[in-house]
This record gives structure tokens, C-alpha cells and sequence, in this order.
């Protein structure tokens, strides 16, 4: 099946509730890759998050958007969900933070070129049509030496038993609405550098994200499942960080020549 994409849409007002779908990535996702990006930016890049120019594609309810503001970049969100940048926009003023919020896809960025210093795709790639285009126009928004960070889901048998089986289909772990993702849609690390160089990005680094033990990650879901923890918490107990292994998720950088 398909990947199903308007399941942002109906989750449009629970992208901030702790006992909902998008905590998993609040609580469970972001802590690892947002260390990553904030490495890469400020320690090899030796970049100043302080008014750095950056875009969010595939930005949702705003859950990085918020992190990266929060330390004085000047973020930019763009996603094809209306309902979900409605929830952002909310949830920025309420904080107070100042994001510029698009409606748009990642294939056909409405910006013009050279735009931005950073721009990063996280939990997105999987889920575009076309991900050597979504690459080309990210590619094209970034100035002469601006970087482009990632992470996606790479399409391997333990993709497939973790997220899809355990995670979509077997009613004891589920935790994910059916055809939140399809396997045939993950991206092996071989074929995003093809589309990264394509585009005339130079690939740098590349990490994995996992749980600190696979039996733990299991566990939590079936306590999820039961009903015994929230969202939120079930990504706190799954305990992702920067791992050797990139046999599920992976995160990395490319520069703009």
C-alpha cells in the first residue's frame, strides 16, 4: 500500500499532546538527530545557530522547528498539511517564537535560489514521490557552501520488522496507523548519495539512530500497545542514540559545492 500522508492532516491538533502519534518523534526521535544537527552545525561546521538562516522541509506541527528557533536560528517551515502548519503557527506564538511557516512540497520548494544557510529533511524522504527532485530543489534553495541534514529510514529486513510488522501491523507493539509507512518507500544510504551528488551536493557523514537495545524498543511497544504508557513515554523508554548501526534510521550531512 501506499504511503498514507493525509494521517498528518487528522493529527493536525496532536502534534503537541503527550498521548499521541507525533510524541514517539518528540520525545524518542529528536533528542538523537537534533544533537546531530546541532554537532554537525556548530562543532564541525563551527556555524552560529544565532541567525543562521535555516529551512525546516517537511516541518509538520513544528517539533524541530522549535528546537532550532529556540537557540536564535531563523527558521523557516514548509509542508503540504495546512491543518498541521495551523497547529505550528499556534504553537509557535504561544511560545513565542518567531517561524515563518509555507505551505509547500519538497519536490517544488516555493522559494527562490540561494535562500538559506541550513536547510534539514528529517522523517520526510520516505515519504515524498520523488526524492531525487525533493534532493535537486533543497539543493537548489541552499547557497554556495550551505549544508543540507538528513535522516531517513533505510530499506532493510530490520526496517521492515521494526517499523512495519512491530510497528504498523502486529496488534500486540503497533503503534502506528496503517500505511504511515511503506517499506518500498525507505532509502538505502547508496541511493540517496547518488541523488546528493546528482544534485551537486558532497556527502560528509553518516550515522545511525537505534534504540540502546532492541528488547527494550520491543517491550516499550507492547506497553504502548496495552495502553500502560503514553506516546510520549513509549519514546523515552525506546532510548534512540547515534549508533554504528544504519540498518534502520540514519542521519547525515551534505555540503554545496
Amino acid at each position: 500500500m501506499p504511503v498514507d500522508n493525509t494521517i498528518y492532516d487528522r493529527l493536525s491538533d496532536a502534534w503537541w499532546d503527550e498521548d499521541a502519534l507525533p510524541a514517539v518523534l518528540r520525545t524518542g526521535v529528536n533528542p538523537p538527530r537534533f544533537a546531530y544537527i546541532e554537532r554537525v552545525l556548530t562543532e564541525e561546521l563551527a556555524l552560529d545557530l544565532a541567525g543562521l538562516k535555516m529551512l525546516d522541509v517537511g516541518c509538520g506541527g513544528g517539533l524541530l522547528a522549535e528546537e532550532f528557533a529556540e537557540r536564535g536560528a531563523r527558521v523557516t517551515g514548509v509542508d503540504p498539511s495546512t491543518p498541521s502548519l495551523q497547529a505550528a503557527r499556534a504553537h509557535a506564538a504561544e511560545r513565542g517564537l518567531d517561524i515563518a511557516y509555507h505551505e509547500g512540497v519538497g519536490e517544488a520548494l516555493p522559494f527562490p535560489d540561494a535562500s538559506f544557510d541550513a536547510v534539514y529533511c528529517c522523517d520526510v524522504l520516505e515519504h515524498v514521490d520523488e526524492v531525487g527532485r525533493t534532493v535537486r530543489e533543497i539543493a537548489r534553495v541552499l547557497r554556495p557552501g550551505g549544508v543540507f541534514l538528513y535522516d531517513t529510514i533505510n530499506r532493510t529486513f530490520r526496517s521492515w520488522l521494526l517499523l512495519i510488522k512491530l510497528g504498523q501491523e502486529w496488534r500486540h507493539t503497533r503503534w502506528a496507523e496503517p500505511d504511515t509507512h511503506d517499506w518500498r518507500h525507505f532509502v538505502k544510504p547508496a541511493e540517496l548519495e547518488h541523488e546528493l551528488k546528482r544534485a551537486g551536493l558532497e556527502p560528509r557523514d553518516r550515522v545511525g539512530i537505534a534504540p540502546a537495545g532492541p528488547l527494550a524498543a520491543v517491550r516499550a511497544m507492547r506497553a504502548r500497545a496495552k495502553g500502560a504508557l503514553t506516546y510520549g513515554e513509549m519514546g523515552r523508554r525506546l532510548q534512540l542514540r547515534q549508533s554504528r548501526d544504519q540498518s534502520g534510521i540514519y542521519a547525515g550531512y551534505a555540503l554545496k559545492r
